[in-house]
């Protein structure tokens, strides 16, 4: 995609346009909508769209797309990395709530499992699925 050099212009005909900044942004999207894959589409973004800029600017064309797809790689990428290091860090207390619900026959019994997530970790119960 980016490693294709521009055919040669003529005069008075426009730049070749770089596509792969577009790709970049498809892929950083793509990674908002899968979450267990994020991280890697939103750093093939990221990548992509790197190479396309590097391209362009080689080539002396333009890559439209392309620092958006930068910008929304980074932003998928620290938000896959921050859902996995919540996952790591309240990895204990919601396994023990889920034991919890799945143990409570009562509503004043959920009630109870609620409080205890909610004194443990300071968190709504909607985070470990509640």
């Amino acid at each position: 995609m980016t490693d294709h050099s521009p055919e040669p212009r003529t005069d008075g005909q426009p730049p070749k346009v770089e596509r792969g900044g577009f790709w970049g942004l498809f892929l950083g999207l793509a990674g908002f909508l899968f979450p267990p894959y994020s991280g890697v589409l939103s750093a093939f973004g990221l990548v992509q769209g790197l190479r396309a800029r590097r391209a362009a600017r080689a080539h002396g064309s333009e890559a439209p797309g392309a620092l958006a797809s930068m910008a929304v790689g980074m932003v998928g990428v620290v938000l896959s990395a921050s859902m996995i290091a919540v996952l790591f860090v309240y990895n204990g207390p919601a396994t023990e709530y889920r034991d919890c619900s799945a143990r409570a026959q009562t509503v004043s019994s959920q009630k109870e499992c609620d409080q205890a997530w909610k004194s443990e970790t300071g968190l709504p119960t909607a985070i470990a699925g509640g």
